[in-house]
């Protein structure tokens, strides 16, 4: 191993850091909880900070490799990695090991405490693992991009592609009876495995590319019941071999999850076919697909230029097109079309007042406002101070981004009540069926 001299050479730039500590599933913060950061080569603290009223650090900076290692490949490990302990009163401890800094980057790392971390003497410890463009994992078992739907005398086949509220996913090969299954907000997992698959370092067109495959990828596993239709009980699972990188617990990034929050129902297809395209891929470099992209050669197109729907023609051939779930399950209402900006009135504002109102109940920091269908200053400063604890860009408007996570939020804290979804639907906590 390395002297730790070498290591701390290494961290020329810097990267971001902000942590986020939350019960059921961000539907209570916790404030005033210790969160020590520790550097991973020598265990040293380099920082302590307390969580506020949202449950949220502030935003630090930390040593990182140079930027230029993540934009070309192996050139040398493009992350450097941090250990996380957090005390928070009437819980256990808990650790995060291997949170993955990246140069001119913010990670996001959530860590959602669970009713057994109240009663567990033992501290708990996720283990973040390498990101798959460093470390070495198994190359995709090829299959076909357009797969065969059940019979009429089997599963119900959707008449269309519908956004999911969650994503089962099995912890290990799809033979492994062993493997937990998790519970994974559907928009969660996305941004976990584009930070696990991807650079958030890389040009933004490249990034949207690499999200709508991954989109593509799940959504075909969920419409064709590609698991269930073989007898298993999950959605998907973490193996790279058969399906996308997922680390339970890992920290995201968040010019990634700016992306997913822009994007997360469309999908690929083409034309003559009802389901989202088996959108394979591949690193390029240490794994060679037999078909679909390369994530490195992603990049490489990102820098010359090309938009996103070039760089996937480029891959999946010149008659794919993108397509929009205008379905999306766990929500109240869908987006009306239209941002809500000051002057707007109608239902729609009074929608977002409500549930604004509502989350304010365990966010304090976001203001109560008028329930009276005009979005004015009073409302847009709510929506501010939204955007700004759930990590969204901060406009003061409720376009399709915000409006779909303002009503995420909603739902995580009006259902805290709801005894039957609390034990079945423990999200977060790996449950075994």
């Amino acid at each position: 191993m390395k002297n730790f001299s070498y290591f701390k050479n290494q961290l020329v730039d810097q990267g971001l850091l902000q942590i986020s500590l939350s019960e059921a599933n961000r539907a209570i913060p916790i404030s005033n909880a210790r969160v020590q950061i520790l550097r991973r080569y020598d265990s040293a603290v380099v920082e302590e900070l307390y969580t506020d009223s949202s449950g949220q650090t502030e935003t630090i900076s930390l040593g990182a490799p140079p930027l230029e290692y993540s934009l070309t490949p192996e050139s040398g490990k493009p992350y450097s990695e941090y250990d996380i302990s957090v005390s928070a009163e009437g819980f256990q401890t808990v650790n995060v090991d291997g949170v993955q800094i990246l140069p001119d980057s913010r990670a996001l790392q959530l860590i959602n405490l669970r009713e057994e971390d109240r009663i567990d003497e033992a501290s708990r410890t996720i283990y973040i693992q390498e990101h798959t463009l460093w470390g070495n994992f198994p190359p995709k078992i090829p299959e076909p991009e357009v797969k065969p739907l059940p019979d009429a005398g089997g599963l119900i086949v959707l008449p269309e592609p519908v956004i999911p509220e969650f994503i089962v996913v099995h912890l290990g090969v799809p033979s492994d009876a062993s493997a937990e299954n998790v519970w994974i907000p559907f928009k969660d997992y996305i941004k976990n495995v584009a930070s696990s698959e991807i650079y958030s370092t890389w040009p933004i067109e490249t990034i949207r590319a690499n999200v709508l495959a991954i989109l593509s990828f799940v959504l075909n596993r969920v419409y064709t019941e590609w698991y269930r239709g073989q007898g298993f009980d999950f959605t998907i699972t973490n193996s790279t071999a058969y399906d996308q990188a997922f680390v339970y617990g890992r920290n995201v990034f968040q010019e990634i999850s700016n992306v997913v929050e822009e994007i997360f129902n469309t999908y690929i297809t083409r034309p003559d076919i009802r389901q989202p395209l088996f959108t394979q891929f591949c690193d390029g470099v240490r794994t060679v697909c037999e078909r679909g992209m390369s994530q490195w050669g992603s990049k490489d197109l990102g820098d010359q230029g090309y938009d996103s729907l070039n760089i996937l023609k480029y891959y999946y051939g010149y008659d794919i097109y993108l397509e929009q779930a205008e379905r999306v399950e766990g929500v109240p209402l869908s987006f009306p079309g239209t941002p809500l900006v000051i002057g707007s009135t109608g239902e729609a504002v009074r929608t977002i007042q409500s549930q604004l109102n509502a989350i304010s109940n365990n966010y304090p920091a976001i203001s109560k406002v008028r329930e009276d269908g005009v979005y004015g200053e009073q409302t847009a400063e709510a929506v501010r101070t939204f955007q700004q604890i759930f990590n969204m860009p901060i406009s003061g408007v409720v376009d399709f981004a915000t409006w779909y996570r303002i009503s995420a939020i909603y739902v995580a804290v009006t259902r805290i009540a709801e005894p039957a979804f609390r034990n079945f639907h423990n999200i977060y906590e790996p449950y075994r069926y």
